[in-house]
């Protein structure tokens, strides 16, 4: 999210989460001000190979209540951040292809919250495509995660079939399938997706 009049709008759909990326080479980059939210939704700070001190100045500015790691963080630094805010979620994003290897996420299985899987592509988030989904089945983790990558109306059928997979899918990630430009959300677009997803369920 990155405008305060859409960020209030999108609001009044109750998501769970609200994402702000804090990297300045990102279009969706944010350097606002948060409008007032419900207290059920949680405010998360998307972070790439941040310093310790950005990270701390922006968990205070705005209060966060998730921090997610797009970047290199290693399971050291993970486990730096949790213990200094062992209140606060702490996603690690893995990015997928079809050679991907689920072990790369056991060293970090004792210092985050939820994995949070994404599509590996030319940039490091927001490609706008999906990863293939049915690498899945190899998915071994009892750590529940987040899907991400590419979700949009097209991928409800296949979405549903992953849903039956009985997987520890914890939460969805929209973003740039929902975009009317970099970090402005089509309100109409998120509706329709949230109908149609309750009524494949």
């Amino acid at each position: 999210m990155k405008y305060p009049e859409n960020i209030s709008e999108v609001a009044t759909l109750l998501p769970d989460y609200l994402g702000f990326i804090f990297y300045e080479k990102s279009p969706r980059n944010f350097n606002g001000v948060i409008p007032l939210l419900p207290k059920s939704i949680k405010k998360v700070g998307v972070f790439l190979n941040a310093s310790k001190d950005t990270i701390e100045e922006k968990i205070h500015l705005y209060n966060l209540d998730v921090l997610q790691f797009h970047g290199e963080e290693t399971p050291e630094f993970c486990q730096e951040i949790q213990k200094a805010h062992p209140n606060l979620e702490l996603w690690k994003v893995f990015s997928l292809n079809t050679n991907f290897s689920f072990e790369e996420l056991f060293p970090y299985e004792k210092c985050v919250t939820y994995f949070l899987l994404d599509t590996k592509g030319e940039k490091k988030g927001g490609n706008g495509f999906p990863f293939p989904w049915k690498i899945l089945k190899n998915y071994t983790s009892k750590k529940p995660f987040i899907l991400s990558g590419g979700i949009g109306l097209e991928e409800i059928d296949a979405l549903n079939e992953v849903l039956k997979m009985n997987l520890p899918i914890n939460a969805l990630d929209l973003n740039s399938k929902f975009e009317i430009r970099p970090g402005l959300k089509n309100i109409k677009t998120l509706k329709t997706f949230r109908n149609r997803l309750k009524n494949k369920l």
